[in-house]
């Protein structure tokens, strides 16, 4: 069974002729504008929604879907998430990049001292940079900016982070 993970939102209607208004993931313009197709899911199943144009206007995406003509068309669609399997996302991260879910649950590691300080149990962003909510073995739940100088590896294979663990970092 494929995994889906959301890649935007059909915000509103765009003119007449049955085009998206789409808010999409941060940063991820072009690799949205890549794709063919998404789906949208309805009583727990997914059904695929073949992308016949796409287009920027200001921040959001304008997206014409193949079969969708009119706002009447449309209109049941409004307000609803656009999926795309996992797999495609997978392809198209960076080096590094992550899954959100894959980081949650992950250890936390002093990079000095390989001794395990909590794990993540969230990921956030505050604007300027992802931050892990880190769950302490003192049970504190601190905020570590995602960054390569705090962060310098990710091993998702053996679920480890490890962290620079500067003073003050973890209390």
């Amino acid at each position: 069974m494929d995994k889906y993970i959301s890649v935007g939102k059909i915000l509103n209607f765009h003119g007449i002729k049955g085009e998206a208004k789409v808010g999409f993931s941060k940063n991820r313009q072009e690799f949205f504008m890549s794709l063919d197709c998404v789906y949208i899911k309805n009583n727990n199943e997914y059904k695929k929604l073949e992308i016949e144009s796409c287009r920027t206007n200001k921040n959001f995406l304008l997206v014409k879907f193949k079969g969708i003509d009119s706002i009447n068309d449309l209109l049941p669609y409004k307000g609803m998430l656009l999926f795309t399997d996992e797999e495609t996302i997978r392809e198209n991260l960076d080096e590094d990049e992550f899954l959100i879910d894959e980081l949650v649950g992950m250890g936390i590691y002093d990079k000095e001292t390989d001794k395990n300080l909590g794990f993540v149990i969230g990921v956030s962003n505050n604007g300027a940079t992802d931050l892990l909510s880190v769950k302490t073995n003192t049970k504190h739940i601190c905020l570590v900016p995602f960054v390569k100088a705090i962060v310098p590896d990710v091993d998702i294979k053996n679920k480890k982070i490890m962290i620079n663990n500067i003073e003050g970092l973890l209390e």
